[in-house]
């Protein structure tokens, strides 16, 4: 091992100056009310930052500062300290080499930890330091509960198969007790650690598979105990009050449960397929809250417009964009702004996302005949100042819209559209006058998410020839002139070289000659005079300024563009100068 002596951390910075003795002794004081280490304590005090005291560490104990962030660790290597032990003593194992291991611990100081992991250890080891919240991370990325869950799925088929009379026994019990629960409870905790959206459990003829969207894209575990399904959907139905003897009918409910230590909403939808019942589950995180404005990823003059617009005191104001794109986030950090005492806001949502304080939310239900045009009819006689419609679905809704911001409301929506330019041409098919929309419309705000390239395995890239002809040819650009960045692939990123996800916005503000367009319906001119418009920027240029910036990658770009490569059958056969058969 590196040393043995007891370093005093606090007597340490104080030597070298970089705190003061009155500071430590605030500090101390400070750390017996919260109960957590010194050095943790001086940070969050602001007396110092992190990284000064892991390089006076790595100095004084002559043992490496290792960025866990930038690091390419091994997954076996790392569980070969059980995530218990290392999540206790802040230790992660980094390399295992011929006569020891190196294992990154938060604090090396430690002894007790020292001696604790050295036990478990099979080998001597040698220490590094690494910073506590790469480290917090590194666990989520690598003790996933996979095993976990195919153990409870065995477990749970086992008992399936010696009580297959008894399904109702199997499904009694607290959601820390029976069997399909404490499978349950497992998934949604793996889903939630891995910061999932969404949770598939399809079943197949021999299988049955777990699916949870991360950043966008799908991550699949499969089992072969497809004797579980039912039990699992039917213990579903039950949170969601749902009715357990339907099975022919799609069906869609929502429960709360609590997942390590998080208040988790959950949006839950069935759909009968040829092997059973599929179900899908959006994760909405309740702890969070809707999103700040300034979270959103705008770029500052963006926002600035954004807002201008949301401050106006009536008119319409539209978010655009497919599924998933981000839409209902970015109005509710709007209405989250807006929400002041001397405003009524109501919103007509399906389903309502988030719970906001003093804003009157309506969850529609078709089923009784309340929909959207319905609860906003009633809206507009509860004296409101801003409506939220959660979608312009039909003719009367969007109809009913227009005449609310026609009267002094402030009315903000979604629809699904591709862009801005083309959400205008859509309302005039859905057959709004042309007039109307000129008088009402004051802007439209078109979104995408694209995944971020991983910063711990970001590296230089030279896009192939298709791209380049792409890029000069659809966005009139040098590519010579432009660097970009792909991500390699590394266990902080699950090896998919992304890690995150950002908005990509287009915003279209309202003038005189696009309002003069929409009056005498002209589409083309629409066209013509958006792209005039003073700061509008279609959304695939703004996508290539952010990979030329190496925040995406070029992939992600041609993605938003709705463009695939050539088919690969075709690309050979050119090759060959032969003709694709007809």
């Amino acid at each position: 091992m590196a040393f043995r002596k007891k370093i005093r951390l606090g007597d340490l910075l104080v030597d070298k100056g970089l705190i003061t003795g009155e500071q430590l002794q605030l500090a101390l004081q400070e750390q017996k009310k919260l109960g957590r280490k010194l050095g943790s304590t001086l940070v969050e005090l602001g007396m110092i930052d992190e990284d000064s005291i892991l390089n006076l560490l790595s100095t004084q104990l002559s043992i490496p500062l290792v960025d866990l962030a930038n690091y390419s660790y091994n997954e076996v290597t790392v569980r070969t300290l059980s995530e218990t032990i290392a999540r206790r003593y802040r230790a992660i194992v980094l390399e295992d080499r011929a006569t020891d291991y190196l294992v990154g611990m938060a604090d090396p100081t430690d002894l007790y930890a020292v001696d604790e992991i050295q036990e478990k250890l099979s080998k001597p080891i040698s220490q590094a330091i690494v910073r506590e919240a790469d480290l917090l991370m590194a666990f989520d990325k690598v003790y996933r509960r996979t095993d976990e869950i195919n153990a409870l799925a065995e477990e749970l088929g086992q008992e399936l198969s010696d009580n297959t009379d008894d399904l109702a026994h199997l499904l009694q019990g607290e959601m820390t007790e029976a069997p399909v629960a404490k499978l349950l409870q497992s998934i949604f905790e793996d889903a939630v650690q891995m910061s999932a959206s969404d949770i598939h459990i399809e079943p197949g003829k021999s299988e049955i598979r777990i699916r949870q969207r991360v950043d966008g894209i799908l991550h699949e575990q499969v089992m072969k105990e497809i004797q579980i399904a039912p039990a699992v959907v039917v213990r579903l139905k039950l949170m969601a009050d749902l009715n357990i003897s339907e099975k022919r009918l799609p069906q869609d409910g929502r429960f709360n449960m609590l997942v390590s230590g998080r208040e988790i909403d959950v949006r839950l939808s069935t759909m009968p397929v040829q092997n059973g019942e599929s179900v899908v589950m959006r994760i909405l995180d309740q702890t969070r809250g809707a999103l700040d404005i300034e979270q959103l990823g705008m770029p500052s003059g963006l926002l600035k417009r954004f807002r201008k617009n949301f401050h106006l005191p009536h008119g319409m104001i539209l978010v655009t964009g497919p599924t998933g794109s981000g839409k209902t986030t970015s109005l509710y950090a709007a209405l989250q702004e807006l929400n002041k005492a001397e405003s009524k806001i109501i919103t007509v949502e399906d389903p309502v996302e988030y719970q906001l304080s003093r804003i009157n939310q309506v969850q529609v239900n078709p089923k009784i005949g309340l929909n959207f045009a319905q609860v906003l009819r009633a809206a507009l006689r509860q004296d409101p100042d801003i409506i939220m419609v959660g979608e312009m679905r039909d003719a009367e809704t969007v109809e009913i819209g227009v005449s609310a911001a026609m009267t002094g409301h402030l009315v903000l929506s979604t629809l699904h559209t591709n862009d801005t330019v083309s959400t205008a041409t859509r309302l005039l098919d859905m057959g709004v006058e042309g007039y109307l929309l000129a008088t009402t419309l004051r802007s439209i705000i078109a979104q995408r998410l694209v995944r971020k390239i991983c910063s711990g395995c970001a590296q230089d890239y030279s896009p192939d020839a298709f791209e380049s002809s792409w890029i000069r040819d659809q966005l009139s650009v040098e590519v010579s002139k432009h660097s970009y960045k792909k991500g390699k692939g590394c266990l902080h990123c699950g090896f998919t070289g992304y890690h995150g996800r950002m908005g990509v916005y287009e915003l279209l503000d309202m003038n005189a000659e696009l309002a003069e367009a929409l009056r005498r319906d002209d589409t083309q001119g629409f066209v013509e005079a958006a792209a005039r418009a003073p700061g509008y920027e279609p959304l695939v240029h703004v996508a290539h300024e952010y990979a030329c910036q190496g925040l995406i990658s070029i992939d992600e770009v041609l993605k938003l563009a709705g463009q695939s490569r050539e088919d690969p059958l075709e690309e050979e056969l050119e090759e060959l100068e032969l003709e694709p058969e007809v």
